[in-house]
């Protein structure tokens, strides 16, 4: 027996020695290839720097190489110069010293598209339209939005002074403002979108979203014929992973899994578990998601379906499954690096692109259909892996015409809604808010001068056709019937105006009712046609089939594919 304990010990330790050893050399290997690497890019950057023909910017030179080496990764890892680290304080915080105003460009100028309801801009009656001349005495014709927003933003308690021209005003009018620390709601409006059916639309995972998501849970519970709720997640791109777990838990028990992560480092393989108690764990919910719905959003409309604790609602979501996490660097930069995956309860990553193997070309292919794995929610529903979040119930999302198109796009709503707020003071609320027939007449009248011509899809496709036609050298058999559907086909604006009068509508009314009850009346403009809603609402209404909805389990699908479409997993270029 001692024999066979000796000979063990020793084969136990020969066998410690030789992973010792090779853990060993495996750490100093690739410390000699990073050490070596450092080295040769360190003298290549300073002989380039002082040989090179032409003066060189080196700050600039090393951006794009460290931009251009992340870019390699995937998207979401990223170099944050000291120079940027307040727009990125803007993206986790939601907070930056500013008047609280959005810019954009027309023309020469840019112009005010929108205050914030209780910032500067607006007590300071700064409009949509107004159009920005000077800033301190500086001519600003022919700025960009960003150099405009640099103007704008600065240290609260600091002033700045804007020179503007509004129309139906004789002269420009000149404008002091205070700067203040802006803070961007995450819940920009909640309210009562029915009778019984409560409304919260949250538009990013800041640092205070859990905490603007709770209170506007609370005082919607304040109405006593509430009986159901619609989170609306759409166009959300994501944010703070802890913001997405706390929102869970408004909705789940204490203790209760929500997601985890793992990565490359152990220190990333982790569980997270709701720590707080729940606001409400029987109301009803709906959450809406789009393709915008990314990362966040899909941990907190992916933990709710994996534990039918609601029924998804809309189109298949963006596909992030990648957590990020900042290092700081010297000189006051940060690296926002990929430390993780991260999975739903039920066990899947909803990772849609593989950025660990990319094709010689630099495109990055969807996860492959075998690699798709199907998992169980609490109540044994099927749920797939690898390509966002697939909604329970699919609304096909809403496509619009070309002609709202190039109105939206040559700012012609936007004008016609600055000319509407100048002749009418007020209007009633915006969710009763209604353009009438003579107001539609009068947009009308008012594009009469205007350009805004654009080309239909059908059209496009005949130009293809078209052009495919001249390369194969068959222009001159087909040639004239192509002219004759030409002529058939090509759109006549003023037939546009009044065959799709309900859609532009619509965005004159989001864009009239933002005038005078800013984001929230926009928002809320919005909800009153909106597809998505209207079939939450059927749903919540449907006691009967929103709980077999979440109780059905499910048969896995043997052919099942990670998209909506096969041609979805088409190789996606990276650019």
């Amino acid at each position: 027996m001692k024999i066979v304990i000796k000979k063990f010990k020793v084969v136990f330790i020969a066998i410690a020695i030789a992973l010792y050893g090779f853990i060993s050399f495996s750490f100093v290997d690739s410390y000699f290839e990073v050490s070596k690497n450092l080295d040769i890019f360190a003298t290549l950057f300073r002989e380039l720097n002082i040989y090179y023909v032409d003066e060189t910017n080196p700050g600039d030179l090393m951006k794009k190489g460290i931009d251009d080496m992340l870019a390699s990764l995937d998207p979401y890892t990223n170099f944050i110069p000291e120079s940027e680290i307040e727009d990125y304080r803007y993206m986790t915080t939601g907070q930056y010293g500013g008047i609280g105003a959005l810019v954009r460009q027309i023309g020469d100028y840019v112009v005010i598209s929108e205050p914030y309801q209780g910032f500067p801009a607006q007590k300071a009656d700064l409009r949509a339209g107004d159009k920005i001349l000077k800033v301190n005495d500086i001519d600003v014709k022919g700025k960009k939005t960003d150099d405009i927003s640099k103007y704008l933003k600065g240290q609260a308690s600091t002033s700045i002074k804007l020179l503007i021209e509004r129309e139906g005003e004789s002269k420009p009018i000149e404008k002091i403002i205070n700067r203040e620390e802006i803070k961007i709601k995450s819940v920009p409006y909640s309210g009562m979108v029915s009778k019984n059916v409560g409304y919260i639309k949250l538009s990013g995972f800041t640092e205070s979203a859990a905490a603007e998501v709770k209170a506007a849970l609370l005082d919607l519970k304040k109405n006593p014929d509430l009986k159901s709720l619609v989170l609306d997640l759409r166009g959300n791109p994501g944010g703070l992973l802890k913001e997405a777990i706390d929102i869970v838990n408004l909705f789940e028990e204490k203790g209760t899994e929500i997601v985890s992560t793992r990565g490359k480092v152990k220190d990333w393989d982790k569980i997270y578990k709701g720590n707080s108690s729940p606001v409400d764990l029987s109301i009803p919910v709906v959450v809406l998601v789009d393709r915008g719905s990314a990362s966040a959003s899909e941990i907190v409309s992916g933990s709710l379906q994996d534990l039918d604790r609601g029924v998804v609602i809309g189109q298949r979501s963006y596909g992030k499954g990648l957590v990020q996490q900042t290092r700081p660097l010297s000189y006051n930069a940060q690296l926002k690096v990929t430390v993780a995956k991260y999975y739903t309860p039920s066990g899947r990553c909803i990772q849609a692109l593989d950025y660990s193997h990319r094709n010689e070309d630099g495109s990055v292919d969807k996860v492959a259909d075998s690699l798709i794995t199907a998992f169980k929610t609490k109540n044994g529903r099927i749920v797939y892996d690898g390509g966002g979040i697939a909604p329970d119930l699919t609304v096909e999302p809403q496509k619009f015409s070309s002609i709202l198109g190039s109105l939206v796009t040559k700012n012609l709503i936007f004008d016609f809604a600055t000319s509407y707020r100048i002749a009418h003071s007020t209007i009633i609320s915006a969710k009763d808010f209604k353009l009438s027939d003579a107001d539609y007449d009068s947009f009308v009248a008012f594009l009469g001068n205007k350009e805004y011509d654009y080309t239909t899809k059908t059209e496009k496709a005949l130009e293809d056709f078209q052009n495919d036609a001249k390369a194969d050298k068959s222009i001159d058999l087909i040639g004239a019937d192509i002219e004759a559907l030409k002529s058939k086909i090509t759109h006549n604006k003023k037939d546009d105006l009044v065959k799709y009068k309900s859609e532009i509508s619509q965005f004159l009314e989001e864009e009239i009712a933002s005038r005078y009850y800013f984001q929230d009346g926009r928002l809320e403009a919005s909800l009153k046609d909106d597809k998505e809603i209207a079939e939450a609402l059927a749903l919540l209404n449907d006691t009967e089939k929103y709980t077999k909805i979440l109780t059905t389990p499910g048969v896995i699908d043997t052919h099942h594919s990670g998209s909506d479409k096969s041609k979805d997993h088409k190789k996606t270029k990276e650019n």
